[in-house]
């Protein structure tokens, strides 16, 4: 049996999208336990959010009220404590299937037994992941489009198990928070990732082979295709490493060569040139602004 009624949620790990899945359940008036591995870095996460909330007060986009009634909602916690209560359990964390395993084997000993455990993955197999658990129906994947706050799409995944009634909450769900919802079979990648992938990882062999530099590539797909973003920009926002982990999983489980990873997209990743995040991706970062583009492997701009 899953609850039908969700009021309190909590979201394991406190990173980008992590704390962005936080302030959209915050801001439709859900009590939210950020968790991460320490409270202090779940605290951390709640000032990052409270943060970017003042800016858009400061802009007249948000009242103060509003941002103080989301942040109430917050309450930063260790990765494990105060999960007894919870409704709605959804982890964040890195795209790593052992990790994430560990989260749900967890989860399952300590959240009730009608609470769906939900993840974020977008790529990683939810029946794999409910193999973990006693019971593997209430296991399903909420997959948010980064920024949560911003981006109006969530994938919604099930695996072999995932009951009716666990689908029925978890999009139940997406509905209050005002996402509007696709459901994908559990196949590596779904929908958005398993179509994305291959042109961001096209865009970094362009610019391996020397065909054009970074600001052409972005310029060209931005303005020839419509795009928001070009792929570089796009691919700072999400994180070099998780874009190199999904493409990783992708060539893994599916078998096909359009899904290698770029050598340049790894040599960047062990550089530690992860994107926004790390202050220099594909470009430079200064307090999160976008500089010029970092010199590619030619040390070329």
């Amino acid at each position: 049996m899953i609850i039908k009624e969700i009021g309190t949620v909590a979201v394991l790990g406190a990173g980008q999208m992590g704390r962005g899945i936080a302030q959209v359940m915050a801001a439709h008036g859900l009590r939210v336990r950020l968790a991460d591995t320490s409270r202090d870095f779940a605290s951390r996460g709640k000032d990052t959010v409270a943060a970017q909330l003042a800016k858009l007060v400061e802009k007249g986009k948000m009242a103060a009220a509003a941002r103080e009634e989301i942040l109430h909602n917050i309450l930063p916690s260790d990765l494990y404590s105060s999960l007894e209560d919870v409704d709605f359990a959804i982890e964040a964390v890195t795209e790593r299937f052992e990790t994430k395993q560990e989260i749900f084997s967890v989860l399952d000993q300590r959240c009730r037994p009608d609470a769906v455990l939900a993840t974020n993955t977008s790529s990683i197999s939810i029946t794999a992941l409910a193999a973990s658990v006693v019971t593997p129906a209430r296991v399903i994947g909420m997959h948010f489009m980064n920024p949560p706050p911003l981006m109006k799409l969530v994938e919604i995944v099930r695996g072999l198990a995932t009951s009716d009634e666990c689908y029925a909450a978890t999009f139940a769900l997406a509905e209050r928070l005002g996402k509007a919802t696709v459901e994908s079979r559990d196949i590596p990648g779904f929908v958005v990732n398993r179509i994305l992938m291959p042109m961001l990882n096209e865009a970094c062999f362009t610019l391996y082979e020397g065909v054009a530099n970074v600001s052409d590539v972005d310029l060209a797909i931005h303005l020839g295709l419509n795009h928001p973003m070009g792929p570089f920009t796009l691919m700072d926002l999400i994180g070099l490493d998780t874009t190199l982990a999904i493409l990783e999983v992708l060539h893994k489980e599916i078998g096909d060569p359009k899904y290698r990873p770029c050598p340049l997209l790894r040599q960047y990743v062990a550089a530690g040139w992860l994107g926004r995040k790390a202050g220099r991706g594909f470009y430079t970062y200064e307090g999160g602004v976008q500089g010029r583009p970092a010199a590619n492997w030619q040390g070329k701009n």
